[in-house]
């Protein structure tokens, strides 16, 4: 495992972290089964950890508090997330601030939040959901600073609206920000035009979500894919969006034969080819999984050539063709 280095959110952080959206409650997830998988993570070198209060209501923040406790002799880097109080996701200019991130809100989730993970300061907190147009607003920022002030939480960060990574750039002008978390993967390479530059130059850590593009960029999925009721992927690959996407995965896939490297592994060794990146966290429930996508952070940094045939298979895709 190789560990990056950034300005804003200090010590070693290993480049492929740990997604635990697919922890706590969601379809297929077994908490034993989770949890060897992390105890894994661990032994490979993993030591950033993702999570949030809404992925089952506490329960994945449980998880990983519960790993921290396996492994007391190891630093792991805990990040979690406020969920928006009307619990609407995304972010969207027409709601106000007041009705998603109030000063109080911001407080008590994060006393939860600690709660839930059993420590006594939280890493990295992250507000789940954002719209610049809340920049400005009191309440929110007077918590970030009297969450530091009080030694609650060592970092602050903003996770963005899918397809949506210029919608943050006032609020990293406001000095409080010190991460981001954006979709970020061969299909969706549009944080490069402007994120991950300002990021790299004010030394903001960010972190690529979905780097398999939900599961598609694993090169699994077929035209008869389908999921438990209630499984998020029902709707991100509705039909007409599951026809558009097999065509680009698959072209993408025979490119990636000819080169002789897995569609998984290239995935996430194209997000590492950026040096803006801090880390990546894909959701991983099984060991299997574990063990195949940190070992892409051993591998040989992919060449330029490949890295300029990868930018032909940028699918820009406006906020309101999938949720």
């Amino acid at each position: 495992m190789r560990y990056r280095n950034v300005q804003r959110l200090p010590g070693n952080i290993s480049e492929i972290g740990y997604g635990m959206w697919g922890m706590g409650g969601w379809t297929g997830s077994d908490d034993s089964e989770s949890s060897r998988a992390l105890d894994r993570s661990v032994e490979l070198g993993c030591n950033f950890f993702d999570t949030a209060w809404a992925y089952g209501d506490g329960r994945s923040e449980q998880l990983l508090g519960a790993l921290v406790r396996r492994h007391p002799s190891q630093t792991l880097r805990v990040a979690t997330k406020v969920p928006p109080k009307n619990r609407t996701w995304p972010g969207r200019a027409t709601v106000s601030v007041h009705d998603v991130f109030p000063y109080n809100h911001v407080i008590e989730y994060t006393r939860m939040s600690a709660r839930n993970l059993g420590v006594e300061r939280i890493d990295l907190q992250q507000l789940h959901v954002w719209d610049d147009s809340w920049t400005d607003s009191d309440g929110w920022r007077r918590a970030v600073m009297d969450l530091k002030r009080e030694g609650l939480i060592g970092a602050f960060g903003i996770s963005l609206n899918r397809w949506q990574p210029r919608n943050v750039l006032r609020a990293l002008e406001t000095g409080l920000i010190d991460s981001v978390q954006v979709v970020y993967n061969i299909f969706d390479q549009a944080p490069e035009d402007m994120l991950l530059p300002i990021c790299q130059r004010k030394g903001i850590a960010v972190i690529a979500r979905v780097p398999f593009d939900e599961g598609s960029l694993t090169g699994t999925l077929t035209s008869e894919s389908r999921w438990p009721d209630g499984d998020w992927r029902n709707i991100y690959f509705a039909p007409h969006h599951l026809a558009q996407t097999l065509p680009r995965v698959e072209a993408l896939k025979r490119e990636a034969e000819g080169w002789g490297i897995d569609l998984a592994d290239l995935a996430l060794r194209f997000i590492l080819s950026h040096p803006a990146v801090t880390t990546t966290i894909p959701g991983m429930r099984r060991t299997r999984h574990v063990e195949a996508n940190l070992a892409a952070s051993d591998r040989p940094r992919l060449q330029p050539s490949v890295l300029r045939c990868l930018m032909e298979h940028r699918w820009d895709r406006a906020p309101d063709e999938r949720p």
